[in-house]
């Protein structure tokens, strides 16, 4: 059996939600035991999509990312589960908690990397993400999140069909990649961004056209953009780091040191040059 994977293009995604709720649809309310037994109505969302808003106003953007079970080939779950057998990596690469097996030990959501596990007290067991492998049983070709996805953004393939665009995409929390070794790959991560506006405070005007030179301290290499019609610019795509920028205007110049994105994204607001 061909091994399944996950892609996943943010830049696709539109933040409908409509995946959220067709997982909610597919498993509230049905027992699939033994792949799983009813979700609750609240407070588990084996796929869930998260909202990001970066930057500050005006200069905002929102990033939506589907999350769920990353279906690790090497899974933390497998080898921190007591009883034999109660989860395991089927043919085709999707993670089973087996409803049945379970001891409701939670030793699975200790060591989840992706807090992608969740424990149903009424049924005293774990649950999460099963790539609704009992409609793939019963002949469907993807699970109910792709099929739902109106953009195309989230596609569930053959490992071997989604090579060039594993080649091209990065995975969930990077540094665990070597260690548990994800399924579920994402194209177009939004990276940082650093903006604002370059205004004439003399002539009350934006300035069409400034040249903009950011330079990554790590590395030395330097982004050239020039202001827009706007009198805005914007450096996106940006690793976590410090950048120093310079503003040139004719004879006037700006310069901002140490722009620190490690932790967010940098808006510098309204400049006067």
């Amino acid at each position: 059996m061909t091994k399944k994977v996950f892609v996943i293009d943010i830049k696709k995604c539109n933040g409908c939600h409509a995946c959220q709720i067709v997982c909610k649809d597919e498993h509230v309310g049905n027992d699939w035991s033994p792949i799983a037994k009813p979700q609750p109505d609240a407070g588990q969302f084996w796929m869930e999509l998260t909202e990001r808003v970066r930057g500050t106003v005006p200069k905002v953007k929102v990033a939506y990312r589907p999350h769920m079970c990353m279906h690790c080939d090497n899974a933390p779950c497998i080898e921190a589960c007591p009883v034999e057998g109660a989860i395991y990596k089927r043919e085709d690469g999707l993670v089973i908690i087996d409803s049945v097996k379970c001891s409701g030990c939670r030793n699975c959501l200790d060591v989840c990397p992706y807090d992608a596990i969740f424990y149903n007290d009424d049924l005293n067991l774990a649950q999460k993400c099963t790539g609704c492998a009992h409609l793939l049983d019963d002949g469907w070709v993807e699970p109910r999140c792709a099929d739902a996805c109106p953009t195309g953004a989230l596609k569930f393939m053959d490992e071997d069909e989604a090579k060039k665009l594993i080649s091209k995409a990065e995975v969930w929390k990077p540094e665990l990649k070597k260690q548990v070794k994800p399924r579920v790959y994402y194209l177009n991560l939004p990276g940082r961004f650093i903006a604002g506006t370059v205004y004439d405070p003399k002539a009350k005007e934006v300035i069409i056209g400034a040249d903009c030179a950011l330079t990554d301290a790590a590395t030395g290499k330097t982004y050239n953009i020039k202001t827009d019609n706007y009198g805005d610019f914007w450096f996106e795509g940006l690793g976590k780091g410090e950048y120093s920028l310079q503003i040139v205007a004719g004879k006037k110049k700006e310069t901002f040191k140490k722009l620190d994105t490690t932790l967010e994204d940098i808006n510098l607001g309204d400049i006067a040059l």
